[in-house]
């Protein structure tokens, strides 16, 4: 048995000598064949290398128009080339090759880039801005209407052509072609409403997209157009219009311009909100296509086209409003309120929208404001002292003693105004140094009540200086009641008088004592021909008794004094006016009936006495008769 075991153990020995040489001969030569793959593949990796340029030529030469993905393989294939040739062989020709072809590869995607945002940026259309911008009150759940600046396909290939040159191009020229081509298509996204609400307003009326029924955001933009004043009782008298077209007339601004100079501030605010509702699409388009640490100043280039565009016509409204003044024309200065209201009242969203660009991009908005509070503030100004110093002009004064052009003007001035209370408190407040810290509203609402107060009292004492030019004291009563009877209803009508009453709380009573006032005046002018009816002079006799001729001769001289004064009144007082006709009928009533009874009485008296053979001729009128000629007094049509 350990013989056997001996021999079987040499055996294996000798089998384990021969085999172990053989096996690691084996795997030499395995590990030569591996050697000899990974060489043969390595230099056809390399080779490959060689071949790239001649490879990628045809569609690098086509351009990636058509198959973008296709295009940015071949340029990541040259990429590769490039990297191999300069860590390998830096001095082979081949490398120039590769290089030239990535150059001329990414020249061809920075045109791709240009040509699709170039071929498929178009201004969007003004009635989807007018949509974009309007909003509808009464729909709490109103869909947004999103603008589509590129189509979707478009948009992806442009995001990929950028990633790529941001990334591998190491190219930041095309953020440069991208604000400039996105610039101009804002710029004429604005030009192109503009022109279209010219257009439509125009021929029209329509203020926004005939497609969406909304109401305008904000704020009414209508300005207060120049139009005659109608209170009750002046309903049929066109002297206020007259007033009113003279004063339009005088300052060239018919109806027809009137009309030019709404469209052209509706035109200005819908750009101001178009402006900043288009800014934030183009931002929100642009964080897909620049890089985030380029957006901010991509975006600050982009916009300042339009934003100019619009700062410089906001510089010409100012100008010409400045004009204006200069030329005292202070209705002018009423395009700015509308305006100046929309700008303050976006201001937040325009500040937002704005957020992280230049602090001079950031300013434009707040100087342009301050520039339209600052040449408003002086035009009120200028407009109180205008009223205070307006001439009185002899020629210029109404004949009839109706309402003055300048008390129309002044009231028609301050209804406007109160269209803009909020804003034109707000631009006073602005000019007052010690409001910078307590600049509210109440504040704001009581300096523009003291300013309405102000142009009040200036106007009650030009007022009071015309009536002078009167030679008549009693035509100068009826020229100021009908004046401040004028401004008593039209601050009643307007609701001016919750304005002016919260520095004057007693000015309703005050215009109302002032109208009776002028009244007494005016009932004094009938003295002189009621001190005919008076029992001055009048002779004592007994009933039956024969009269002396000198005491007959007075009965006489009262009837013939008191007809000649009544006929002599009556053709005067019919020439002039009252337009109000509750006034107008209260001062008849109210004189009909004192000269009635006066009269009545006289007759009553002379009744049984007989002071003349002819008493027709000295009782000329029945009392009925008198009555009726004095309810003809101001109406000259009578």
């Amino acid at each position: 048995m350990v013989s056997i075991l001996s021999s079987f153990e040499s055996r294996l020995m000798q089998l384990e000598n021969s085999i172990i040489p053989v096996h690691k001969q084996t795997e030499n030569l395995q590990r030569l064949q591996e050697n000899v793959d990974k060489t043969l593949s390595c230099l056809d990796h390399v080779i490959s290398y060689y071949h790239v340029a001649k490879d990628t030529d045809r569609i690098i030469r086509e351009g990636p128009s058509g198959r973008l993905d296709e295009y940015l393989a071949c340029i990541a294939r040259i990429q590769k080339a490039v990297e191999y040739f300069q860590d390998n062989n830096p001095d082979s020709p081949e490398l120039n090759t590769v290089k030239a072809r990535f150059e001329k590869g990414k020249e061809l995607l920075e045109a791709e880039f240009r040509s699709l945002l170039t071929r498929y940026s178009k201004p969007v259309p003004p009635i989807l801005i007018l949509d974009a911008i309007s909003v509808d009150e009464d729909i709490e759940l109103q869909e947004e209407v999103v603008l589509e600046h590129l189509p979707e396909a478009v948009l992806q290939d442009i995001i990929c052509i950028s990633g790529w040159l941001v990334e591998y191009g190491r190219n930041q020229d095309f953020m440069n072609v991208y604000f400039q081509i996105r610039s101009s298509q804002l710029d004429r996204s604005i030009k192109g409403l503009k022109d279209h609400f010219r257009k439509n307003s125009a021929s029209s009326g329509i203020l926004y997209s005939p497609a969406v029924q909304t109401k305008r955001k904000d704020t009414p933009t209508k300005k207060a157009p120049k139009r005659p004043v109608y209170i009750p009782g002046y309903d049929n008298d066109l002297r206020v219009k007259l007033h009113s077209d003279a004063l339009n007339e005088k300052h060239g601004a018919t109806t027809g311009k009137d009309d030019v100079l709404d469209i052209e501030i509706d035109s200005y605010i819908h750009c101001i909100s178009a402006f900043v509702k288009l800014a934030q699409s183009e931002y929100a388009l642009l964080t897909e296509i620049i890089p985030e640490h380029h957006q901010k100043k991509t975006f600050d280039s982009l916009i300042q086209e339009a934003l100019d565009n619009l700062m410089l016509e906001g510089d010409n409204i100012v100008s010409a409003a400045r004009r204006a003044i200069m030329r005292h024309d202070y209705s002018a200065v009423l395009t700015i309120f509308p305006i100046l209201r929309h700008l303050k009242m976006n201001k937040s969203e325009f500040d937002s929208t704005l957020q992280g660009t230049a602090a001079s991009t950031k300013n434009k908005l707040p100087t342009l404001i301050t520039s339209m509070e600052t040449i408003g503030a002086k035009a009120l100004e200028e407009f109180a002292d205008s009223i205070k110093n307006d001439p009185d002009k002899e020629y210029n004064m109404p004949k009839d003693g109706t309402v003055h052009e300048l008390t129309s003007n002044a009231i028609l001035f301050l209804q406007q105004l109160l269209d803009f209370h909020e804003t034109a408190g707000a631009m006073l407040a602005s000019q007052e140094t010690s409001s910078a810290s307590s600049s509210t509203s109440d504040f704001n609402k009581r300096l523009l009540s003291s300013y309405i107060c102000k142009v009040l009292g200036n106007l009650q004492l030009n007022l009071l200086s015309k009536s002078k030019v009167y030679e008549d004291s009693a035509l100068s009563a009826i020229f100021l009641h009908n004046n401040y009877n004028y401004i008593l209803k039209s601050l009643e009508k307007s609701e001016l008088i919750q304005l002016v009453t919260v520095t004057q709380r007693k000015a309703e009573s005050s215009y109302r004592e002032l109208i009776k006032q002028q009244i007494d005046i005016y009932q004094r002018s009938w003295l002189k021909v009621l001190e005919h009816l008076t029992d001055k002079n009048m002779p004592i006799f007994q009933p039956g008794a024969k009269l002396k001729d000198k005491e007959r001769q007075v009965i006489k001289d009262k009837f013939k004094g008191f007809n000649d004064g009544l006929e002599e009144l009556c053709k005067i007082q019919k020439g002039w006016a009252i337009p109000d006709k509750e006034q107008r009928d209260y001062i008849r009533q109210s004189q009909r009936k004192i000269v009635s009874d006066a009269y009545r009485a006289f007759v009553q008296r002379c009744a049984n006495i007989s002071f003349t053979k002819n008493p027709e001729k000295y009782h000329k009128y029945r009392p009925e008769e008198v009555e009726e000629m004095i309810e003809k007094l101001f109406d000259t049509s009578a």
